[in-house]
């Protein structure tokens, strides 16, 4: 039996202040803006994994409240559980991953982040979720 290809799972935080600005980072690595999040290591929990990328990308600690959605990119077969959180600590700052690290505008993040990951945004807002939705890591599909 031939080898089946592997999929990776990564998690998204949508982070929302009380103000309705939303935790947003310019990658380092393609300078795109995109919500924090990166891959569940073997030995945590989606939610432990959440709150460390978010810490270790933007120095702010947070706090899962809800899955919101599960997004497929279809290209790179990973698959990212999205949650919404609220900040508890800490002041955004930049990061070896993040070239800068800040508190967008839903306007801004409509206007700044790829469709593929501003949709994860939007969809955290809404309570007729969790959505299920695949990408090809810029665009719905």
């Amino acid at each position: 039996m031939s080898e089946l290809p592997r999929h990776s799972v990564s998690v998204t935080a949508a982070v929302f202040r009380d103000d309705g600005r939303v935790l947003a980072i310019r990658r380092e690595d393609d300078g795109r803006w995109v919500p924090p999040g990166g891959v569940v290591e073997l030995d945590e929990s989606p939610e432990q994994a959440v709150i460390r990328e978010v810490f270790e990308e933007t120095g702010v600690q947070i706090k899962p409240e809800i899955l919101t959605g599960v997004y497929k990119n279809m290209v790179l077969g990973v698959v990212s559980l999205t949650f919404r959180c609220h900040p508890v600590a800490g002041e955004a700052r930049p990061s070896d991953e993040a070239l800068e690290s800040t508190w967008l505008t839903l306007e801004e993040v409509q206007s700044r982040m790829p469709e593929a990951r501003g949709i994860r945004v939007m969809d955290a807002l809404r309570e007729d979720g969790p959505f299920v939705r695949v990408h090809d890591g810029t665009r719905l599909l």
